[in-house]
């Protein structure tokens, strides 16, 4: 894929255009393929402007582009996002956008075949692995625990549990009971739950070994990544049996495989209680990775959003058990209300910085991968160039800062950062604002 800038301004007569074209012309080059999954509605719009604005003019890099927008999940009965898993699985690298996970008022509107299922779902079925959510931190933005001052990573265990369970009505006295009929020794085993004497509720949920395998390999492989420490919560007192499963298949990991890993890099591992742990959580300073069960991992992963300022400042990343694939995307969804008012031609203030982190945390893996130094420093240079932005105010200067003229202050930033030293003291300008954005 080959995109040819278009930038034309001057700043205090520097030639940005100049600066960009150079660059183009030596791009960083990029040794093996990721893996490109588009998306829907404004993530979509802003996916297109990141990729030929703060990409594709710095980096030589082959994307294997699957288009995960709804129409063509539909058109291509989704075969489209099981592709796209599966080149993931081949090239070690994915960078998805925001999909919509169609309900019946989008099945309606999109006139679809079917309510398809969540491609992030999918997506993790065929890979496995764990979802990691961390903040970006920026020093102005308000933090609602504000002892927070390095990141907390939550690992969500996103594989059965509660999202895979059955439940059902009682409706009259009666005994439920769980029932477990093997394979081959064909002798049931009955365990009573309840003795009903009137209406309730039942429900039974699993875990496989496989899976809780899987997920104790992601965190310490993603801990021993970040060099911080691992936490494991769960309620192994009151579930001795499904939680402390969870608890002694951790234990059995860390100590095979990864305790003298932890030992020379001075961090370690804990398990505690969630109670505990929650607790402890607020009260210290962050720089730790919580691994979490399915749906304390979906509850504690909007609490440390909201906690650290907002989910649009929050990375997502898929990492698999071999420690080597990874899937990078935005925490957040579509943004369909700034779609509404982009499809009638208004401008919108959305927040790209998710999105650009996915590309960066995306690359940046495929520079370890590669030892390619060169796109680990432009990563690290991209990501400084949006942190710096907003620190510096410009985020903030108008409530409706269109997402077009943030973009282009992060490139003009970047330029900076990469190849016009000097140049720094300019961004610290009004004058720049008046010529690069029009902001009076």
């Amino acid at each position: 894929m080959h995109f040819v800038p278009h930038f034309r301004f001057r700043v205090f007569g520097y030639n940005f255009e100049g600066a960009i074209t150079r660059f183009y012309r030596a791009r960083i080059k990029v040794e093996n393929p990721v893996v490109d999954l588009d998306g829907d509605e404004m993530t979509r719009i802003i996916w297109d402007k990141i990729k030929s604005t703060l990409i594709f003019p710095f980096i030589d890099v082959d994307c294997k582009y699957f288009d995960l927008g709804l129409p063509n999940r539909d058109r291509t009965n989704d075969q489209v996002t099981i592709e796209g898993a599966e080149a993931i699985k081949k090239y070690n690298v994915g960078i998805k956008c925001a999909t919509i996970t169609p309900d019946e008022q989008r099945v309606k509107e999109f006139s679809l075949k079917k309510m398809w299922l969540s491609p992030n779902g999918t997506i993790r079925n065929i890979l496995g692995g764990t979802v990691f959510r961390e903040p970006i931190l920026c020093t102005n933005i308000p933090r609602h625990v504000p002892g927070w001052t390095k990141p907390i990573v939550i690992g969500r265990h996103a594989h059965g549990d509660q999202y895979k369970a059955t439940d059902m009505l009682i409706k009259e006295d009666g005994v439920l009971e769980l029932v477990f009929t093997p394979k081959l020794s064909r002798v049931e085993e009955r365990v009573k739950v309840f003795e009903f004497t009137g209406g309730g509720i039942g429900m039974a949920m699993y875990n496989t070994d496989e899976s809780i395998y899987g997920f104790a390999r992601s965190c310490f492989e993603y801990a021993l990544n970040k060099k911080w420490p691992l936490y494991l919560s769960t309620k192994n007192t009151i579930l001795k049996r499904y939680d402390g499963r969870f608890k002694d298949i951790f234990q059995e990991v860390y100590d095979k495989d990864y305790q003298k890993k932890f030992e020379d890099n001075k961090i370690w591992y804990e398990h505690r209680l969630i109670d505990d742990m929650v607790a402890q959580a607020l009260k210290s300073d962050g720089g730790f990775v919580w691994a979490c069960k399915n749906y304390d991992g979906d509850v504690q992963s909007d609490i440390i959003a909201q906690g650290y300022g907002s989910l649009g400042l929050m990375t997502s990343v898929l990492m698999c058990p071999d420690g080597k694939t990874i899937e990078a995307e935005a925490a957040h969804g579509t943004v369909t209300r700034h779609y509404r008012e982009h499809q009638k031609g208004l401008p919108t203030s959305t927040n790209p910085i998710a999105s650009i982190f996915a590309w960066t945390r995306g690359l940046e893996h495929r520079g370890k991968l590669d030892g390619n130094n060169s796109l680990i420093r432009f990563c690290s240079n991209l990501e400084k160039a949006c942190i710096d932005t907003v620190e510096s105010g410009l985020q903030f200067l108008s409530s409706a800062l269109w997402y077009l003229q943030f973009i282009r202050i992060l490139m003009i930033r970047l330029v900076v950062l990469l190849l016009v030293p000097i140049g720094t003291l300019l961004l610290h300008c009004k004058c720049i604002l008046k010529q690069v954005v029009g902001i009076n």
